[in-house]
């Protein structure tokens, strides 16, 4: 059905009726010149008046395409149900500057480890059908990107986008946490699961993971964290090619208590196969009872009156541009 989103709007429709209802303004009469019809062909008054009405009538219909399309109209779609059960899932990426390291290895190919996580992270977003997301971004402090959405695809594309050094350079993995406690807190019934993705230690932010993991326990909030970073990597200098550990500064002794005090579960995201754990686990956590709802989907046709309208305009115009022609009978 036709749904429109500002039906007021359609109170101007009668508008070039009033104009058109004006009275007249008086003109002085003059002595009407006689003279002889010399020329066959003239106009009658008749054809006169259809002429002055035919542009009246044209303008009409314009604006009528006009009002139509400013008043949004809508093509409303059946209602589709949305899943009453699901998850409550935050997810809260780490943008600090050690994740440009290129240490990690998908499909042969070398890459750093934001990218990495893009992929598999963006393949985990795309299967939580059902699922409410949220994305949290941190570095020298911890935003919200994406507030909880059924909207997996607006999940992943707000993902896509990040860039390195966006929320600063540092890990503020405390902050991170007391975010998302803030955000679980307004839904009072939730199973309420939080997936931290880091590869360092906190270094930044005005809470500690210690005060925010108190408050995780309290609102009976659920973490998994998630160490990205490969144990060793080749790095090549004056001396040759040599060994190194670039997951030196990852403070796992922290995510394993944030995990294991919550009830959640730590993991080393070292390639891809490593993530496939991850995948299961969370598969298999139960979905819990949310309100029914529906959903309508909406399709926007105020494009179509407009393109009518631009169209007959555009035609008008051409009609009183055309070139003029004298016809005299020989």
């Amino acid at each position: 059905m036709i749904h429109f989103q500002w039906p007021w709007l359609l109170l101007a429709l009668p508008l070039p009726l009033l104009v058109y209802w004006l009275p007249a303004k008086n003109k002085a009469t003059t002595a009407a010149l006689k003279m002889p019809i010399l020329v066959s062909g003239l106009t009658t008054s008749a054809q006169v008046e259809h002429r002055n009405r035919a542009p009246l009538i044209i303008l009409s219909l314009i604006w009528c395409l006009v009002v139509l399309a400013v008043s949004r109209p809508q093509w409303l779609g059946e209602a589709i149900d949305i899943p009453t059960e699901g998850r409550e899932m935050m997810i809260a990426v780490d943008l600090s500057g050690s994740m440009q390291v290129e240490d990690m290895n998908l499909n042969g190919r070398t890459m750093n480890r934001l990218e990495m996580l893009k992929v598999l992270l963006g393949d985990f977003i795309d299967d939580r059908v059902g699922d409410r997301l949220g994305l949290i971004l941190f570095g020298d402090d911890a935003y919200m990107q994406t507030p909880m959405t059924f909207d997996r695809k607006t999940v992943k594309q707000m993902l896509d986008e990040t860039v390195l050094g966006l929320v600063g350079k540092k890990t503020a993995i405390g902050d991170a946490i007391a975010l998302a406690v803030k955000r679980f807190d307004e839904k009072k019934e939730s199973n309420r699961v939080l997936l931290l993705l880091t590869d360092g230690q906190n270094t930044a932010g005005k809470i500690s993971p210690e005060q925010s993991l108190e408050l995780a326990i309290a609102k009976d909030i659920t973490i998994y964290t998630i160490g990205i970073g490969a144990d060793v990597m080749l790095q090549k200098s004056l001396f040759g090619t040599r060994q190194v550990n670039p997951s030196s500064e990852l403070d796992e002794g922290t995510l394993q208590k944030l995990a294991k005090e919550t009830g959640g579960r730590y993991f080393r995201a070292r390639d891809s196969q490593s993530m496939a754990a991850i995948y299961q686990l969370l598969d298999q956590l139960e979905p819990v009872e949310q309100d029914h709802q529906q959903m309508r989907p909406l399709s926007a046709l105020f494009q179509f009156p407009l393109a009518a309208a631009m169209l007959l305009a555009f035609l008008y115009l051409i009609w009183l541009n055309r070139p003029s022609h004298i016809w005299q009978r020989g």
